[in-house]
């Protein structure tokens, strides 16, 4: 049975096309850098907006239509999500998707009934997997839409909700292993507190550190070699997030002796509702070699929260794929569009209009990275800003053989510091806007 009929694969018909169904600038086999663009972008589809989301938001209730979903939580609907699911993979185009586990599967009235649940979904996701070859980028637990998450899952000040959350992420882990997912995600949703007057900080963020040394040591056991990685999440929904941005997880793994276990998969809007733009938190993470994946997508600067929309900003996507090209690529990590078409895009070909836009603007982003980079203006400029370290007492700085007394004596004698230059930061922004 064809739930999109009415919608064709999405070809690639090249920039001058008008039909809004087909692809501009994403040409799958198109080099880019050494890599074609189905593997520099390794695209993927989240499974809980594309196919769960239902449009509703706190001043009403959805608006989405979905013919074959009967709106209801019982296994068979679910079974009939994962058929929908991989026709749209397939016309679309992608490789990958994404999912938690409650996305796929509804939660049962006990753990032992939910486990069950999930393996008949399960067996039916990798039937279709091994039909049409597309393959599970990451899994992950949801940990926070239970009420029983109310004060965080591996933060929790319950014990009792620590182990359940345990044993959730457990069976999360395994299935992505059968599924042969690549990845598995920590998206601490809960995890942080409203109030210090009743938080211990400290005992919280040692139980985190815990649950993901455990998740790592079950990992091993199994024989799961895919990649841990730790979502940073700002603001929503509690006041204080542990995991707010890239700097403050990767001072977290460095603390618990994490560093060499779990990477960073970031998200756009939770990039600028940390106060960062993309650019920075993933250059942040390359540096600290954990840039693991990404989410893509963007919020509305003119709305405080995580609006999820689709990426269409082709300055957006040029900054990302600067920093991605500059590692070499995401693998096993990807490019994951964990957005959401507007509560006002209610129809099922909308789901394709949003996707065909956000995966040509990333395509666009990377050639003009890939073009940016070839001509040398940025990494250029860059060298000759920093060159008073290349030689004399930069180099000594620089080695570690300078101390602050050989410093003194170096402006004693020389009385001032070389004139600075100017960082032309209107001249580059002029320059990139001519790639663009």
């Amino acid at each position: 049975m064809s739930f999109f009929s009415e919608i064709p694969s999405i070809p690639y018909e090249g920039p001058d096309s008008k039909n809004p169904l087909a692809f501009k600038h994403y040409n799958p086999d198109e080099v880019v850098e050494g890599k074609s663009l189905r593997e520099l972008l390794r695209f993927s589809v989240c499974y809980w907006h594309t196919f769960r989301g239902t449009g509703g938001d706190p001043f009403g209730p959805g608006t989405m239509v979905r013919p074959w979903d009967d709106g209801s939580d019982s296994v068979d609907n679910a079974l009939k999500r994962v058929d929908v699911a991989f026709e749209f993979f397939q016309k679309l185009g992608v490789d990958y998707y994404c999912f938690h586990d409650r996305d796929v599967a509804p939660e049962g009235s006990s753990l032992k009934e939910s486990n069950e649940i999930l393996d008949k979904i399960v067996a039916r996701l990798k039937e279709q997997q091994e039909s049409t070859g597309i393959k599970l980028l990451w899994g992950t637990a949801n940990l926070f839409s239970n009420p029983r998450y109310m004060h965080g899952a591996a933060t929790s000040c319950n014990a009792d909700a620590f182990a359940f959350a345990a044993a959730q992420v457990k069976k999360a882990i395994e299935v992505t292993y059968e599924l042969g997912g690549e990845n598995y995600v920590f998206w601490g949703g809960r995890e942080g507190y409203q109030n210090l007057y009743n938080t211990d900080m400290k005992r919280e963020l040692d139980h985190l550190a815990k649950f993901m040394h455990m998740a790592n040591d079950h990992a091993k056991n199994i024989g799961f070699k895919g990649q841990f990685l730790f979502e940073p999440k700002p603001k929503e929904p509690t006041k204080h997030q542990y995991d707010y941005d890239v700097a403050a997880c990767v001072n977290f793994l460095r603390q618990y002796g994490l560093e060499d276990v779990v990477k960073m998969n970031i998200e756009t809007n939770h990039a600028t509702l940390a106060g960062h733009s993309m650019m920075h938190e993933m250059e942040y993470a390359r540096i600290q070699n954990m840039l693991g994946s990404i989410d893509a997508n963007t919020g509305d600067l003119l709305l405080g929260w995580d609006t999820d929309q689709f990426p269409t900003d082709i300055y957006l996507t040029t900054q990302c794929m600067l920093v991605l090209l500059k590692q070499g690529g995401l693998a096993p990590g990807g490019i994951n569009f964990d957005a959401k078409v507007r509560r006002e895009s209610f129809e099922p070909v909308d789901l394709f209009h949003a996707h065909i836009g956000g995966m040509d603007t990333f395509a666009r982003g990377a050639k003009i990275a890939a073009q940016i980079r070839a001509d040398g203006v940025l990494d250029k400029f860059v060298s000759d800003r920093y060159s008073s370290y290349d030689s004399g007492v930069g180099s000594e700085i620089e080695s570690g053989s300078a101390t602050f007394a050989s410093l003194e004596k170096y402006m004693l004698e020389k009385g001032e510091i070389e004139a600075n230059k100017s960082g032309r930061q209107e001249y580059l922004e002029n320059l990139i806007n001519l790639y663009i």
